[in-house]
């Protein structure tokens, strides 16, 4: 499922380094505590959201992070 993220989420994950050409590998902090790791952003704003997870609205994010980074 593709996700679209707001500006606020597209100017943070610019501030960010990429993974590779036109990507970033993130961990995706939900409101609920949930981390969801190792999600693939395509640049700065299309997510790659896995099937398996329900699906959210980008107000739901709390924070994003470089993959790696979550407790």
């Amino acid at each position: 499922m593709r996700l679209y993220l707001t500006d606020r989420w597209t100017d943070h994950l610019c501030s960010l380094p990429e993974s590779g050409m036109g990507y970033q590998v993130v961990d995706v902090v939900l409101r609920n505590g949930e981390a969801v790791k190792d999600i693939v952003v395509f640049n700065g704003h299309e997510v790659e959201w896995p099937e398996e997870k329900p699906p959210i609205k980008p107000d739901e994010i709390v924070d994003i992070r470089m993959s790696g980074h979550c407790d």
